[in-house]
């Protein structure tokens, strides 16, 4: 019987990654705070996830609707490892005179929850590889 990382180390890998991907959003976020006309940007990241691995919420096609384009950049923004757009446009919940639409206390705690949750996804990942090298060691 073989060990396949992908089914060894289940959704935590991508979880992960996806955790890092929304680190950098927020941070460009936070860092553009005071630029006029920027919009925050953010992705649903149980929707990302459900997309990559289909498991959660009982859907296992993984199935999502895409947006049908002429041409793949039109749309533009940052996209996941198989090119699909991932980002949108946060909600205001406030305008500001200069069209800035990042609520800095907003973004500061979606990123202390992002970075909490980032960590968790680590140490899952990092219990699910010392597990492995139990298995192997035959311990």
């Amino acid at each position: 019987m073989s060990i396949n990382f992908s089914t060894a180390l289940g959704i935590h890998e991508q979880a992960l990654l996806l955790r890092g991907k929304r680190t950098e959003v927020l941070a460009s976020n936070i860092a553009n705070v005071d630029t006029p006309g920027y919009k925050a940007r953010d992705f649903d990241f149980r929707s990302v996830l459900q997309a990559r691995v289909g498991v959660l919420g009982g859907d296992s096609g993984g199935g999502m609707l895409r947006l049908s384009t002429a041409h793949a950049h039109h749309l533009g923004g940052f996209s996941d490892s198989a090119g699909d757009d991932i980002l949108s446009y946060r909600v205001v919940s406030q305008a500001s005179a200069d069209g800035n639409s990042v609520d800095e206390q907003l973004e500061n705690a979606a990123f202390a929850r992002n970075a909490l949750e980032h960590q968790a996804s680590f140490e899952f990942l990092n219990r699910k590889f010392l597990g492995l090298m139990k298995a192997l060691k035959g311990e």
